[in-house]
């Protein structure tokens, strides 16, 4: 699943009339490079979320035949359901369980095909080093094992890259409407049911326009080496 529902507040007047996900990084818009990551990974069903100007989203993707998968769409109302209550809503239309996540405003080159399926618990998420804009993290990893972040637990201090696995069962008691995903995996966590890992390979968090300027400057400068 790629979560696309976000209105993309910080990135306006860019949002006003185009999704966040169908911004251009480099050449390829933003759920692009999921998509053919995803494909490359073997993945080939997918469910897009989407509320703010969604029907954009449809309209550009289709029936995913174009990139060689299957796209199944969760429309959500204005103002979109958050992180947790669009994965919920999502839940019976995801037919895999476990079944994987991703942000769609983020940009990486984690490679798919090396996260697991086999979990041990409930989720499992990649982590990464914490950029400037979030330096204290968000949760501690530890011997694979992820905790809440609090002083005095063992860990390191990492950010959530955004890429998660989850079973339907992380959502038992959850309830339809707007909710984010944090609580759920907190609770997870405290019952030591959240596993992850750490990939220091490309990332970003693409949540304003100067870092989707920074991002753009990235993917040209690797298109000209790559050429030269």
């Amino acid at each position: 699943m790629i979560l696309a529902a976000g209105r993309g507040e910080r990135m306006r007047p860019l949002t006003d009339k185009t999704p966040k996900p169908l911004l251009h990084a480099g050449s390829l818009r933003l759920i692009e490079h999921h998509i053919n990551a995803l494909v490359t990974a073997g993945i080939k069903d997918l469910v897009i979320n989407h509320a703010h100007l969604g029907d954009q989203i449809v309209a550009e993707l289709g029936d995913g035949s174009g990139y060689g998968i299957r796209i199944t769409y969760s429309e959500e109302p204005d103002g979109a359901l958050e992180t947790g209550g669009g994965i919920f809503k999502a839940l019976p239309l995801l037919k895999s369980d476990p079944f994987l996540v991703v942000n769609g405003d983020i940009w990486t080159d984690y490679p798919f095909s090396r996260i697991s399926n086999d979990l041990v618990g409930l989720a499992h998420i990649v982590l990464v080093k914490n950029p400037s804009h979030n330096p204290k993290g968000d949760f501690l990893l530890c011997d694979n094992r992820v905790s809440k972040l609090e002083k005095g637990l063992p860990g390191q201090a990492l950010t959530f890259s955004g890429i998660g696995v989850y079973r339907h069962a992380l959502f038992r008691g959850s309830h339809p409407g707007r909710f984010p995903l944090l609580p759920v995996l907190l609770e997870a966590m405290m019952k030591k049911k959240v596993t992850g890992e750490y990939y220091d390979g490309g990332w970003m968090d693409v949540g304003t326009i100067d870092r989707l300027t920074e991002l753009n400057e990235k993917l040209k400068a690797k298109s000209l080496k790559l050429k030269g």
